[in-house]
């Protein structure tokens, strides 16, 4: 017992010892690693490939949705309306390329009632559409415009209408939609034909979330959010493209990744599971586990005898590698008959030489970069492919009052005012995604608490056929800023009230007026001058009447709501422009000014004087063109108002 014991405490056996445990380390340990480096590298290549296909489903969908966009626009710029609205479908059942993309056609009219269609149906007749959101949409915006899917009230399947408005220069004749049945129309026949393995699959939803396709036609029209679940498809409703790995509605963890269709507002969604993508990675590490076990029955007998012969040599070398690492030599010199030693060593000298070369030149230009930096007079930094900051020098550091630090990189985006800040960062990773220039004017906190304006522009920076980073400078456009929003108040305010001037105003109104025509919200215009108000500037000069028209400003501006624009016209005339407001709270509104104006009173030389406002009213009607019908309207109520006594309130059309 004791001489096996012995043996087994020998050194042979205990190098034999620490070769199996050192092999085995070795196996697990690269077994561990191959898997690790496996899965990234199998996570990139079905990212790579995931990135592909949705690329090209997205881009095959905007093709055939731009397509139908771009055949409805020569069709509706092309053909007289008369022709275009002829029951008898000439102009349709002659536009064969049209028949061939859409599953049916209609012609509508400026009021919603359809004119023509293909194919004819008599329920069509009976049926108005101007209470679908398209109808709505092209008829505010005079845009193409592609629906959100709706249940077509003809077949009953969902579909999506494409629509185009036509136009006699800015008079709305009507429109040509074209439909495209989500069921039974070809639009995703090319994706209905993809395959990504066995358990993969796309989709296509819209960007309110409605789902427009996928592989289980029964999920059509659901909510996207509810069908797909995880995180990113919020990320995606809002504009987000990329990859991203997580768990689908069923738990199953996936690749996936989302692409933009932007002519019609949709998003491709393409689905790959983990599990069955790392199904080859799995077999591979296996069977390289077995074979590891294989060749430590068979190397490890061998390995204990060349070892001993191995180590002497390969000592020397590391001692001679860690002198030139300590700067004790300058070459390593190894004397031994292993000629793959020699030539291990010679390698070393070689890289080393290489090494210490690119060293220096790496340095000089480091050193000539960061002159180049330091010494420009404006703010510039430099960043990572990921777009973060690792350089930015003094001037930068001057402007904003922070220095780098990467346990702080949210600083800096937090510094950005709150309104700008999520469109700046949208831009921000865009441009990294795509390699297109940042060009941003927003507002910034210091860290002193001043705000200003800054300037931010930033390229992309190639080395050979790599990108390296960016590029970017700052500028402090503070005082450009509030010169320009200087001379845009001047531009639109009265000097003598503070109140919009006329240019002002009718740039509301134009405002206003677009807006009542795209939701139909009611809103109100109140015209009015002071009566009584010639008797001041004769008696007491322009003096008397500036201060006359000063207190009546005051008292306008707290008789109305804060959302209301009050104007002075020019010379006693005044304007209310009332958006979203009904005819009570109109009501309400006219005559809380007209109180108010009845208590300003001037006095010069012992004499009171008081003015009374006559108010002319009219809301927003269908048929306004222009803001020019609005305020005849509304002046011709005010000379009403005159006419019957003044001081008094006349809604235009009101006997």
């Amino acid at each position: 017992m004791g001489s096996r014991l012995l043996v087994l405490l020998s050194l042979r056996a205990r190098i034999l010892i620490g070769l199996v445990l050192t092999w085995a380390l070795i196996l697990v340990g690269m077994l561990w690693s191959g898997w690790m480096i496996g899965k990234d590298l199998v996570r990139e290549v079905n990212f790579e490939h995931l990135h592909y296909e949705s690329r090209l489903i997205a881009d095959a969908v905007s093709d055939e949705v731009q397509t139908r966009l771009d055949v409805l626009e020569r069709m509706a710029a092309s053909i007289r309306w008369d022709v275009l609205s002829d029951p008898e479908q000439s102009a349709l059942l002659n536009s064969q390329a049209l028949l061939g993309l859409f599953d049916r056609m209609v012609v509508i009219d400026n009021q919603g009632s359809i004119l023509a269609s293909w194919p004819n149906s008599s329920k069509l007749s009976a049926i108005n559409l101007a209470d679908r959101e398209y109808f709505s949409m092209v008829r505010g915006t005079r845009q193409a415009y592609v629906s959100e899917p709706i249940y077509s009230r003809i077949s009953g399947n969902p579909v999506v209408v494409v629509v185009v408005p036509v136009l006699d220069g800015s008079h709305l004749q009507g429109m040509v939609a074209g439909v495209v049945d989500l069921r039974e129309g070809d639009i995703f026949e090319q994706i209905s034909r993809i395959r990504l393995g066995t358990g993969g699959y796309a989709v296509i939803f819209t960007a309110s979330g409605r789902m427009l396709y996928h592989p289980n036609g029964g999920w059509v029209m659901h909510d996207a959010r509810e069908i797909l679940g995880g995180p990113a498809i919020e990320q995606a409703i809002y504009g987000w493209q990329g990859e991203f790995v997580g768990p689908r509605h069923d738990g199953e963890v996936a690749y996936q990744s989302y692409r933009q269709v932007w002519p019609a507002n949709w998003i491709i969604g393409v689905f790959f599971p983990e599990d069955e993508g790392m199904t080859p990675l799995s077999g591979l590490v296996g069977q390289l586990g077995w074979i590891g076990v294989v060749m430590a029955g068979v190397m490890l007998p061998l390995l204990a005898w060349q070892v001993v012969l191995l180590l002497k040599p390969l000592y020397r070398l590391k001692r001679q590698i860690a002198q030139v690492g300590a700067g004790l030599r300058d070459k390593v010199k190894l004397r031994t008959s292993m000629k793959e030693l020699v030539q291990l060593a010679d390698a070393f000298n070689e890289v080393d030489d290489g090494r210490n070369r690119a060293l220096m030149a790496l340095r000089d230009r480091q050193a000539f970069i960061e002159a180049v930096l330091a010494s420009s007079p404006q703010g510039m930094f430099v960043t990572d492919t990921q777009g973060r900051i690792n350089y930015m020098n003094e001037a930068l550091v001057t402007l904003s009052g922070r220095r780098f630090d990467v346990d702080r990189e949210m600083e800096w985006i937090d510094a950005i005012h709150a309104d700008d800040r999520s469109e700046a960062i949208e831009l921000w990773y865009h441009s990294m995604q795509t390699g297109k220039e940042f060009l941003r004017q927003f507002r910034y906190w210091r860290v002193d608490g001043e705000l200003l304006w800054l300037e931010v522009h930033a390229s992309q920076v190639v080395a050979g056929d790599a990108v390296i980073g960016f590029v970017g400078t700052v500028k402090d456009i503070t005082s450009r800023r509030e010169e320009e929003v200087l001379r845009q108040w001047e531009a639109e305010h009265d000097p003598l009230t503070g109140l919009l001037n006329r240019r002002g105003f009718e740039r509301r109104l134009e405002e206003a007026l677009a807006d009542w025509r795209k939701k139909s919200t009611p809103s109100a215009l109140i015209l009015f001058d002071l009566d009584h108000f010639k008797a001041i500037n004769d008696d007491g000069g322009h003096a008397l009447g500036d201060e006359m028209l000063r207190l009546v400003a005051e008292q306008m501006a707290g008789s109305v709501r804060s959302t209301d624009h009050v104007a002075r016209q020019g010379g006693d005339e005044f304007a209310v422009l009332l958006p979203s407001c009904s005819l009570q709270q109109m009501q309400h509104i006219a005559e809380q000014l007209i109180d108010a104006i009845n208590g300003v009173e001037v006095r010069h030389r012992g004499c009171s004087y008081r003015v009374t406002p006559s108010l002319g009213v009219t809301e927003f009607r269908e048929g306004d063109e222009n803001i020019h019908v609005l305020i005849q309207r509304a002046d011709a109520a005010c000379y009403q108002a005159k006419q019957r006594g003044r001081n008094r309130i006349v809604v235009a059309g009101e006997e």
